[in-house]
């Protein structure tokens, strides 16, 4: 595992990322109605450049690099087919935003989890009709994947996509749908070969604009402040037109963006851990007991240490995984889940004990802390729970003990084979009786 840190370009903006998060972001944040599509922040999202980001693939958009304002960096030229951001960028961007307001952290990230299908499976046509629209913030994309029994697996999705005529009538129910049912248009996918054993196999992806008839939703309420809702298709239509990918590859589709997205769930975990440790960090340095700073406390500056600690072992996590990803390691999957994992246990860890230590005021609605300590719980469950990612990292380091076990037996086995190829060629013809004979004489003499 290479050693990894920032470049000095980076760092900086990230920090102007904050700020924007803070100063411009933020105040739209607090206006908006729980619950409920803030569309003002996405349209700042848009205006900002920072939702082009997420479509747009160019070296500098890579790293954050270029000599343009904040959000504009990197930008430039139109998307390449089927790319977007790198999942490093997309880690900065995530950890950044999260940092200093969760909610357009969060409002970034939705959009980009419902439209990159579009971008990195979709038609030209399906790209040009909404692409633009989603990096100006003026549409709302969503990722209609769970279902109420389809949870982590994800494969036993039971949306039905029955024939008719040349396309296919979508029947069924998606759950736990961010977004919904305010969005604008829904990546949906839906079970076109129901054949037993089908699972993974039998799966499309479906563009599906809101205002198709027999589509219905219903809003959600969860712990945290966001859009999540359920929707229900009762034979809604879809045509081959609104393919993403190929018929029965959907789940492909599915896994190739949530295999990007999955590091910087980690990020954003990253990022509330880090806002929460600077919270902890103010209070102590000034909050006074039993006579003086409870940072003079050994059991508090342990405890903050610990903090510190784990979450810059989560950073550093989640910083390989995206290199990782973006440079087509092997081992993508296994890093993706220990960076998932690791840092959204970390920051469950940090928010509580940041509470513990700063009170009863952490409690009270409206204060920092209580804000996290519902925004941290969710990212423990979506897009793979933490046992899911344990699953996978075991299956991985299975796997990966197998094939080198097997370049062991290959790289012994080669050397044998050599020998007994370099052999064939010096092989003569048995001596006569009486040659033997004379040189076995000759050989005891």
């Amino acid at each position: 595992m290479p050693v990894f840190s920032l470049d000095p370009e980076q760092t900086d903006w990230c920090a102007e990322l904050r700020t924007l998060a803070v100063e411009r972001l933020r105040p739209l944040a607090e206006k908006g109605e729980p619950g409920r599509v803030n569309r003002p922040l996405i349209a700042a999202l848009g205006e900002l450049g920072l939702l082009a980001r997420l479509f747009t693939d160019t070296e500098g958009a890579r790293a954050g690099r270029g000599g343009a304002s904040a959000p504009e960096r990197g930008r430039g030229g139109s998307a390449e087919r089927g790319r977007g951001a790198g999942a490093l960028e997309l880690c900065l961007l995530r950890e950044s935003l999260a940092q200093g307001c969760t909610e357009a952290e969060t409002a970034l990230a939705l959009q980009g989890l419902g439209a990159c299908p579009v971008a990195r499976a979709g038609t030209e046509r399906q790209r040009a009709r909404w692409l633009p629209e989603v990096s100006a913030g003026r549409a709302v994309a969503a990722f209609a994947l769970s279902e109420p029994g389809a949870g982590s697996d994800a494969a036993a999705l039971a949306l039905r996509a029955e024939p008719d005529g040349d396309g296919w009538l979508l029947t069924g129910e998606k759950r736990w749908i961010s977004n919904a049912p305010e969005a604008d248009f829904y990546t949906v996918f839906a079970r076109t070969d129901r054949s037993e054993g089908a699972r993974g196999r039998g799966i499309t992806a479906f563009l599906v604009p809101a205002d198709r008839p027999g589509l219905t939703g219903s809003a959600i309420e969860m712990l945290a402040p966001h859009a999540i809702g359920a929707l229900v298709f009762d034979a809604v239509p879809v045509t081959r037109e609104d393919v993403l990918g190929e018929e029965g590859h959907g789940f492909r589709v599915a896994m190739d963006t949530l295999n990007l997205f999955r590091p910087s769930v980690g990020a954003f975990a990253v990022g509330m851990a880090r806002a929460a440790l600077d919270a902890t960090l103010e209070h102590t340095a000034r909050r006074t007991a039993f006579g003086g700073p409870l940072k003079d406390l050994q059991a508090v500056a342990h405890q903050v240490a610990e903090m510190a600690t784990r979450t810059e072992a989560a950073r550093l996590l989640v910083y390989a995984a995206a290199e990782a990803y973006d440079t087509g390691a092997p081992d993508v999957p296994r890093r993706s889940a220990m960076a998932k994992l690791f840092a959204t246990e970390t920051a469950q860890f940090v928010v509580d004990t940041a509470v513990q230590l700063h009170g009863a005021g952490a409690l009270q609605r409206g204060h920092l802390l209580e804000h996290l300590y519902r925004e941290v719980r969710a990212p423990r469950i979506y897009e793979g729970a933490s046992e899911v990612q344990r699953t996978i990292i075991a299956k991985e380091l299975y796997k990966e003990r197998r094939a080198q076990r097997e370049r062991t037996r290959q790289e012994r086995t080669e050397p044998e084979r050599a020998g007994l190829e370099g052999a064939r060629p010096g092989r003569t013809e048995p001596a006569p009786v009486g040659e033997r004979a004379s040189q076995s004489g000759s050989q005891a003499a």
